[in-house]
């Protein structure tokens, strides 16, 4: 096991500190009262939204300390979020597990990406364990919110600066080369000045070959009081990730030899850079009224070989964009009986995309190294601008009775230029790089919300909404479009969510504390992107429907003073109520080659586990104050592999162990086994319609992980 300067460094300081709180077990059941902000960018008691939210606070974060965004988020139910080495990730909530946008990322309140730009991959952009608390709405949000808020809503809130100066210093080693280090500093800078600032340093050899990651990520937050009525918050943000590519697996493969990656060196690698800026005004006009302005700055870059295409279409992309934005928002507080909400949000993008094509050479399996072959596929300018209104009206009807109406529209415009000479092929051979001419393209988008909350008895609520919602083409969608045409004719895919649910707090005869929430959704999609054949063209079209319906469930047990118990799941039905897709099959595996159009009306979504479950016992034991244990039991169900339903994947169970202890007021130690029984599983397993050829991309084995943490 490797040791870098800085963590040898972090393991030898000197325990000199002053006094930090034994941390409470995750998913602790307590009387506090659970606010949430995602809402309406307020502050607001969770018992009066009619969302299903879930809030994983600080002491979770610590003590489950995530070495992959999945190992936290997985313990909301109906989450799931996969891991594909490094920090990649596709997410499933009340959708199937994929690549699409149908998921909104944020960092305190801010978009970390403009709509058109979405990328599966994006939680690796925000710096997770030295979150302050993360809150997750699943479905629809509200109408704060307009594109990609479809399946779900992930904020990532920074920590609050605290009143005197204080800090935290972890080191951590762990299984196949793993290293990191977190710091955190924070305090008064001055009477009305206070300041978090913030380190991540990872780095990982991986459990399979050629599977490196390395990230460096940092933030500053400056909280100032302006004057009496007025506060400002300013955050820097800035992250990059750099990791090697990893490769699904034949069956063979993932079963004797789950190590082996098809991807050696440079190949499939990614290198992402992240900054982001933002200044949040608040500013109080009256005992009864706000206003808040945020001008925010984003400037992003990427340069990544898509693995997917390494087989028929090896390119090198590069990404770049910035944008420029203001949110701003007044909200009003009229008697006690309205809470009322508008604002506008503004983002204008100017973006850049070039793709170059590649040669690979190959040994047997095994990508080995690639050259330039002098021809550039794609480059192109996208600015993108968007304006979108929005109001949101809360109303107290009665002391029992609260309803919620908003609506938002949405305006987006793209200037697309075309920077490539006219006489670049477009078509070479079999292949082509269908390219649109310079243009202007615009999408317009209203979004009606309602909701309402009934507190039928003491610490209990049923809530119920209806939310539209959609998603616009992404930038790459339209105009890198491949061999298929029309893509500058698509349209925003739509959305509506149905939702009832049951939120309790109370005691028990039986136990100390009980929490349960619990829901019922019916999701339904329409418009989705579907691609056919029409004569001997490839097209694409607005014309796919499913559905998504499901049950959500999470129930938290004090047992006593020493015991907690947690356990959270979902069942859901996914399916194809209309769905064109196209089939093609080439030698050798079909002779003659076969290209058709098919759909797959009344199957079941592909990719879409029917079950969802984790549970985890907590023990703090009266006989050694400051140690506490976690034991977790996490289980995907079994799902198809595609669209036709003809391969299913069983599903798999995990085992998970963390241990933590409070040496004194200032140090502490953990550890954490994932994967007990150290099983084979998949995270991921799909196949292309018609082929037999099953792919696989293993999960984590048997690893140990260690830290030291110095609070001062």
């Amino acid at each position: 096991m490797k040791l870098n300067t800085l963590t040898l460094a972090m393991l030898g300081l000197p325990l000199l500190v002053t006094p930090a709180p034994v941390h409470a077990e995750a998913g602790a059941v307590s009387d506090i009262e659970v606010l949430v902000v995602t809402s309406s960018r307020q502050a607001q008691s969770l018992v009066n939204l009619a969302e299903a939210v879930a809030v994983l606070d600080e002491d979770t974060i610590i003590n489950v300390s995530p070495g992959h965004p999945a190992e936290l988020l997985n313990r909301v139910s109906g989450v799931h979020v996969n891991d594909l080495g490094g920090e990649g990730h596709m997410t499933a909530i009340r959708q199937p597990i994929s690549t699409g946008g149908v998921y909104l990322f944020l960092e305190d309140g801010l978009p970390t990406r403009p709509t058109g730009f979405f990328n599966h991959n994006g939680l690796y952009e925000i710096d997770i364990p030295n979150a302050g608390r993360v809150e997750v709405t699943k479905g629809p949000g509200s109408a704060l919110y307009g594109s990609d808020a479809i399946g779900g809503i992930f904020n990532i809130l920074t920590p609050d600066p605290a009143a005197q100066f204080g800090g935290r210093l972890q080191a951590e080693l762990g299984s196949d080369g793993w290293q990191r280090g977190l710091l955190s500093v924070n305090g008064p800078l001055a009477e009305k000045h206070s300041a978090f600032w913030q380190l991540n340093s990872t780095q990982s050899d991986g459990f399979r070959q050629q599977a490196d990651y390395q990230r460096f990520s940092t933030n500053l937050r400056l909280d100032s009081e302006v004057s009496d009525n007025t506060r400002l918050k300013t955050l820097v943000s800035f992250g990059k990730v750099d990791q090697s590519g990893t490769s699904g697996l034949s069956f063979t493969d993932f079963s004797q030899n789950p190590e082996r990656n098809y991807y050696y060196g440079e190949m499939g690698a990614r290198d992402v850079q992240a900054l982001r800026l933002s200044a949040e005004l608040r500013h109080q006009l009256s005992d009864n009224s706000e206003l808040m302005l945020t001008p925010f700055f984003r400037d992003n870059r990427s340069e990544m070989m898509p693995s997917w295409m390494l087989s028929y279409d090896p390119v090198l992309q590069q990404t770049r964009f910035k944008s420029y934005g203001l949110l701003a928002q007044y909200s009003q507080q009229s008697s006690n009986r309205f809470n009322w909400t508008t604002g506008l949000d503004i983002d204008y993008t100017p973006a850049n995309f070039a793709e170059q094509q590649i040669s690979v050479s190959r040994n047997g399996d095994i990508y080995t190294d690639y050259a330039l072959t002098g021809r550039t596929n794609y480059h192109y300018d996208a600015n993108q601008t968007v304006l979108s209104p929005y109001a949101q009206l809360q109303w107290f009807a009665t002391e029992q009775l609260i309803i919620s109406l908003g609506a938002r529209y949405d305006y987006f415009s793209v200037d697309y230029t075309d920077l490539l000479p006219e006489d670049v092929p477009q078509q070479v051979g079999r292949s082509s790089w269908l390219r649109p001419e310079s243009q202007k393209i615009s999408y317009r988008q209203l979004s009606p919300k309602a909701g309402i909350v009934w507190k039928f008895a003491d610490n209990q609520q049923l809530y119920a909404n209806r939310r539209h919602a959609f998603r616009v083409p992404s930038v790459g969608q339209v105009f890198r479009p491949g061999s298929s045409n029309d893509t500058t004719e698509l349209e925003p895919v739509t959305a509506l969510n149905h939702e009832l649910g049951w939120r309790g707090q109370f005691d028990s005869s039986l136990f100390s504390k009980v929490r349960l929430d619990a829901s019922v959704y019916d999701l339904a999609i329409k418009d989705d992107v579907v691609t056919y054949i029409d004569g001997n063209s490839r097209k694409v079209t607005n014309a796919g429907e499913t559905s998504h319906r499901g049950i959500e469930l999470m129930l938290q047990l004090a047992l006593n003073a020493q015991w907690q118990w947690q356990t959270s799941g979902s069942y859901t039905r996914q399916k194809y109520e209309n769905f064109q897709y196209l089939y093609s099959c080439f030698p050798p595996a079909c002779v003659p080659p076969v290209s058709e159009t098919r759909n797959f009306a009344g199957f079941e979504v592909g990719k879409a586990p029917k079950q969802l479950w984790q549970s985890s016992l907590s023990y703090q034991p009266q006989q050694l104050d400051g140690l506490w244990l976690e034991l977790e039991w996490q289980k995907v169900g079994r799902y198809f592999t595609d669209e036709t339903n003809t391969n299913t994947y069983p599903g798999h169970d995990l085992w998970h162990l963390r241990a933590r202890y409070q040496l004194s007021d200032r140090v502490s130690f953990a550890a954490r086994l994932m994967n007990i029984t150290d099983k084979t599983y998949s995270t991921y397993t799909s196949n292309q319609v018609g082929s037999s050829a099953i792919e696989y991309r293993p999960g984590m084995p048997r690893s140990v992980f260690v830290s030291a943490t110095v609070n001062f």
